[in-house]
């Protein structure tokens, strides 16, 4: 009996999974569940359901139904309302904005290849967070390891940039 409650749990959590994973991507799961009879709510209890059922069955060695059942629904039933709050939590999680060309104005940098006189070289500033390589280009040249301050991106990969004294 065990292995039919283990084999439900598992059928919960390849459920969870595959709507995690591939929800979005193969509209897995109908688009317009929410709330209690969302794929993730369902799933969760499935999973809850079974494990816990197959838990309380080894452990009690109860010959029916009775007991594994009435244990995998209590464990299911807060299971399902988690799964449903955390899924819903992670839709509207907010994130910050996409980096844009303007975002580079004002960053500061390090040369990391040297800039000639009205010629370009290369910097590294932080946008987002990540480091992010671009051309640089400048009045007067700018040695390797130097401080440079962003004046004006004329493109997505290339920047106008000064010297700073620090």
């Amino acid at each position: 009996m065990e292995t039919t409650f283990l084999v439900i749990g598992g059928i919960g959590v390849v459920v969870l999974a595959l709507s995690v994973l591939i929800g979005d991507l193969f509209h897995f799961g109908h688009p317009d569940a929410a709330g209690p009879f969302s794929l993730p709510a369902v799933a969760g209890f499935i999973g809850a359901f079974g494990f816990a059922g197959a838990a309380f069955a080894a452990i009690t060695g109860a010959d029916g139904l009775l007991v594994p059942v009435v244990a995998g629904v209590v464990a299911a039933l807060p299971t399902a309302w988690l799964a449903t709050r955390l899924a819903r939590f992670a839709m509207n999680m907010r994130t910050d904005g996409t980096p844009t060309q303007r975002d580079m104005i004002g960053a500061t940098g390090v040369v990391v290849t040297p800039i000639m006189g009205n010629g370009f070289g290369e910097i590294r500033i932080s946008l987002g967070g990540q480091p992010v390589k671009l051309s640089a280009r400048a009045d007067k040249p700018i040695a390797l390891g130097a401080r440079v301050f962003v004046v004006e991106a004329t493109s997505p990969t290339s920047v106008i940039v000064e010297e700073t004294p620090l």
